[in-house]
Formats: C-alpha cells, sequence, structure tokens
C-alpha cells in the first residue's frame, strides 16, 4: 500500500510525540532519534513499547532514554555485554524482551533501526514537516504539495564523505584493516577501510571508515563527538569525518 507524506506523519505521530518527549527531557537530539528509533524497531513485534513514552513521568523518560542508549552503545563494542533494561523490559511485558534478546539479535536491531533512521525517520524527525502539517491541520495553508506527494521508500544516496567516520589509534598499539571491521557483527555495513599511507615498518596512526548508510555515523557516535571502541584490547577513538577544504 502507498502512503502519502501526510499519511505516513500521522502513522508515526506516536514516534514523533516520544521523539519529542525524549528531547524536551533528555536534550540530545541524536540520542532521541535513536531511542525512537530503536523503540520503534521493538514495536514491530507483539509489543509497544513506544506508545507508553508520551504519557509517563519525566523521570521514566529518563530511564527509558538511558536504557536505549546504553543498548546501542553496548552493540557497538566487541565484547557484548548489555547491561539490565528494567523498565524498557516493563514496557514491553507483552513480549518477551531481555538483553539477551539484543545479544542474539545483534545484526538484526542495528540494520533495523538503521534502515529505519535512514528511510522513515527522515520524515519523523523532520520538524519543519511536522509545523507543515500543524498549519494544514489549522487551516493556515491548503494542501501542502510536498505533504500530498507519495511517499518514495528509496532512501536517498549521500555522498561518501557524509557516510565516514575518522578513526585514529593509540601509538605502539597497531591494528591490522581488517580488525576494524568491527562493526561485521552488524552485517554488511562498511564498504571500505582507508589507512595511513606510511612506509617500512611505521604503524598507521589514523584511518577512514566509509559505511553504507548515513545511520551507522549516528548509531555508533550516539549523541557524543568522539567514542572509543575496544579492539583486542586495543583502543580507537571515532569521531565524524570532516573533509578539508580545498585552498583558495
Amino acid at each position: 500500500m502507498a502512503y502519502t507524506v501526510r499519511e505516513l506523519l500521522y502513522l508515526y505521530s506516536i514516534a514523533h510525540a516520544a521523539y519529542e518527549r525524549f528531547v524536551s527531557i533528555c536534550g540530545n537530539e541524536e540520542q532521541a532519534r535513536n531511542a525512537v528509533a530503536l523503540l520503534v524497531w521493538i514495536d514491530q513485534g507483539t509489543v509497544s513499547a513506544i506508545h507508553h513514552i508520551p504519557g509517563i513521568s519525566p523521570f521514566a523518560v529518563n530511564e527509558v532514554a538511558a536504557e536505549a542508549n546504553r543498548i546501542l552503545e553496548c552493540l557497538r563494542q566487541q565484547e557484548l555485554i548489555l547491561p539490565a533494561i528494567p523498565l524498557i523490559s516493563t514496557l514491553c511485558q507483552d513480549g518477551d524482551i531481555n538483553p539477551c534478546f539484543f545479544t542474539f539479535h545483534q545484526d538484526l536491531v542495528v540494520r533495523g533501526v538503521a534502515d529505519f533512521l535512514d528511510g522513515v525517520g527522515k520524515l519523523i524527525f523532520n520538524d519543519r514537516l511536522h509545523l507543515m502539517l500543524r498549519r494544514y491541520e489549522t487551516g493556515l495553508v491548503g494542501n501542502p504539495l510536498e505533504l500530498m506527494a507519495p511517499y518514495d521508500s528509496q532512501h536517498v544516496a549521500v555522498h561518501e564523505d557524509c557516510r565516514s567516520m575518522f578513526i585514529t589509534f593509540s601509538k605502539g598499539m597497531p591494528i591490522e584493516r581488517e580488525e576494524i571491521y568491527v562493526c561485521k557483527k552488524w552485517g554488511d555495513c562498511v564498504v571500505r577501510v582507508l589507512m595511513e599511507k606510511t612506509t617500512g615498518a611505521i604503524a598507521p596512526m589514523y584511518g577512514r571508515i566509509i559505511f553504507k548508510s548515513e545511520a551507522f555515523l549516528g548509531l555508533v557516535l550516539n549523541g557524543k563527538r568522539l567514542v572509543k571502541i575496544t579492539i583486542g584490547h586495543r583502543q580507537i577513538w571515532l569521531r565524524k569525518y570532516v573533509p578539508r577544504t580545498a585552498n583558495t
């Protein structure tokens, strides 16, 4: 069944309300997007956790956001040790949701959340579209073509610079290119890994990971500017890649 943009905004109105609640209480927009995307993915089954978010207390909202983002932070580590998620488990009381669930379905969770962020999430988290929808509902505007247009489920391709992360390594603790494909636990999400070109036996000190999707950057960073991942007792640091500007 084909939906218009307006119909999809209505269909996911609870998700948008939950997003606004997370942002107003927790403040971090990227973490709010990730938390909503995770809960929406969970809601594809027989549970409906996200429908509780607009009506629970601010303290509970903050705890749900913390649990959701702890899950996503743990999913990027090589050694997967998930924390307890008592509140999310309670909200999912109609389903079998516990830390072991995310352990056994790690690739499905990450790819499902990324697919949501790259697809319908582009509409749900678009404040301009929701403002347009409110103006339409109050009669301030007619039928905006952008809202009446059919939703295109094809993901918009972005330049690889927007899908890249800059990585640095600790001195004296070299890491091979193949080891950096730590995200292979997430499935086929990495296009390639570039390493600093060195001579002789000098180990690279930095590199670049190019993902297939921009959403994976947000899932790795999860609202932070810089994150650390441990690979075999060695640490690498990741941040969003910023291309050099050409000299004029």
